[in-house]
C-alpha cells in the first residue's frame, strides 16, 4: 500500500537548494523570482527572471539562501524560447546541494512540491500532483514552449524559476525515507515553475526540455534553437473540412520561407476560406512526419525540433500537397533572437506559433 507522501523531509532536504532571487538590491512585493542549484557553480531560474536583471543591473542578481545568506550572482545564459536562464555564483553554502533533474517527464497523478519565494515570501512549498503532461504553452511573443507540466500545487508570483520536485525513487506517493535506501537523493526536479493560469493551474518547463537547453547555458550562454521557416496550425476538424482534407491529421503550414515553386521547400497557404463563420487559411502543405516520426500536433513538432535536432541539419519531412504525400530533405536554420525588449511574463501572443 502507498504511504502519505513525507512532505515535511522533502522539505528539509530540498528547501537548501532552493534560493530566492532579488534584482538590484530592490526589494518589491513578490521579489523577482525563485531559483535552485544545478550545480557546484550554477544555478537555474527563468529568463523572464533573468531578464529583470539583465535590465536593471547588468546581470547582477542578489540570492538569498535558506541559511539566511546572501551571494551575487550574474546571469551567464538565457533562453527565451524555453525561459530558461542559468546564473553563476561563487561559494554556495555548504548545505546548497545539486538537485537532479528527472530524466523523464513526470506522469499525471504524481505527487509534487513547488518551493521558492511566492510573493516575496522565501523558503516556501506547496503541494499537489501533475495535472497534465504534454502542454503547449503560449507566450507573449506568439511562440509557445513545447512538452510543459502542467500540475495543481499553487504557483503564484515569485515561485517562477524555482523547482517543481516529485519523490525520485518508488512510488511517487511513497515515502522519503524509503526512498532515500535505494537512491543517492530522495529526490528529483520534474519541473521549473514558470507562470500560474487561473485557479489550480500552475505550469513548469519539463526536465526533458530543460536537460537539453540548460548544458548549452551553462557552456556557451545560449542554445541555438532549430527553425524550420514556417507557422503551422494544428488540422482541426474544421480546418480538415476547409482543406479538403479525409481527416484531422498533422499540421498546416500557413506560411514558410522560400520560392512557392520550389520542391525543395515547404509551401505556405494560398489564402483563406469562410468556413462556418471562420475565415481558415487553405492551400499549404500538410506536415505528418519528420525523420519518420508522425506529427499530430504542433506540440510535437516543436518537442522534437528542440530535442532531436540542430540548427543546419538536413531533416525529412512527410507532407501531403495537394492530395499526394512527399518527402522533402529540408536544411533547418537557426532560430533569430527574440528581442529581449519585447516581451513580458506569462501567456498570451498567437496561437500560430513559429518553428
Amino acid at each position: 500500500m502507498p504511504t502519505h507522501p513525507d512532505f515535511e523531509a522533502l522539505y528539509r532536504d530540498v528547501i537548501p537548494s532552493v534560493v530566492s532571487v532579488y534584482v538590484g538590491g530592490r526589494r518589491r512585493p513578490g521579489g523577482a523570482g525563485s531559483a535552485f542549484v544545478y550545480d557546484d557553480r550554477h544555478l537555474v531560474t527563468n529568463e523572464h527572471v533573468s531578464r529583470l536583471a539583465d535590465a536593471e543591473d547588468a546581470g547582477r542578481v542578489e540570492l538569498r539562501f535558506a541559511d539566511g545568506s546572501w551571494r551575487v550572482g550574474e546571469v551567464v545564459g538565457a533562453d527565451a524560447y524555453t525561459d530558461l536562464a542559468v546564473v553563476a555564483v561563487d561559494d554556495l553554502p555548504g548545505d546548497a546541494a545539486a538537485l537532479p533533474l528527472a530524466t523523464e517527464n513526470p506522469a499525471p497523478g504524481r505527487s509534487v512540491a513547488a518551493l521558492g519565494n511566492p510573493l516575496g515570501l522565501d523558503g516556501s512549498i506547496s503541494a499537489g500532483i501533475v495535472s497534465g503532461a504534454n502542454r503547449s504553452l503560449p507566450t507573449s511573443n506568439g511562440f509557445a514552449i513545447p512538452d510543459v507540466v502542467q500540475t495543481d500545487a499553487p504557483i503564484n508570483p515569485g515561485n517562477s524559476g524555482g523547482p517543481l520536485v516529485g519523490f525520485a525513487t518508488g512510488e511517487s506517493d511513497g515515502n522519503a525515507d524509503a526512498a532515500a535506501d535505494d537512491a543517492e537523493f530522495a529526490y528529483e526536479v520534474v519541473g521549473v515553475n514558470r507562470a500560474k493560469q487561473g485557479d489550480n493551474i500552475g505550469f513548469a518547463v519539463s526536465p526533458v526540455i530543460s536537460d537539453r537547453i540548460l548544458p548549452a547555458l551553462v557552456a556557451d550562454g545560449r542554445y541555438r534553437h532549430s527553425y524550420l521557416r514556417a507557422r503551422t496550425l494544428d488540422v482541426t476538424p474544421s480546418v480538415a473540412e476547409a482543406n479538403g482534407l479525409d481527416a484531422p491529421h498533422g499540421v498546416l503550414v500557413v506560411d514558410a520561407a522560400g520560392a512557392d515553386g520550389d520542391e525543395g521547400f515547404l509551401h505556405g497557404c494560398r489564402g483563406t476560406a469562410d468556413y462556418r463563420g471562420a475565415s481558415v487559411p487553405v492551400g499549404g502543405d500538410v506536415l505528418v512526419a519528420i525523420e519518420g516520426n508522425p506529427v499530430r500536433t504542433h506540440e510535437e513538432l516543436m518537442r522534437y525540433l528542440i530535442t532531436e535536432t540542430r540548427p543546419g541539419e538536413p531533416v525529412a519531412v512527410g507532407i501531403v500537397r495537394e492530395g499526394d504525400p512527399l518527402t522533402l530533405v529540408v536544411e533547418l536554420d537557426e532560430r533569430p533572437a527574440v528581442d529581449r525588449d519585447d516581451r513580458s511574463e506569462g501567456g498570451g501572443g498567437s496561437r500560430i506559433p513559429v518553428e
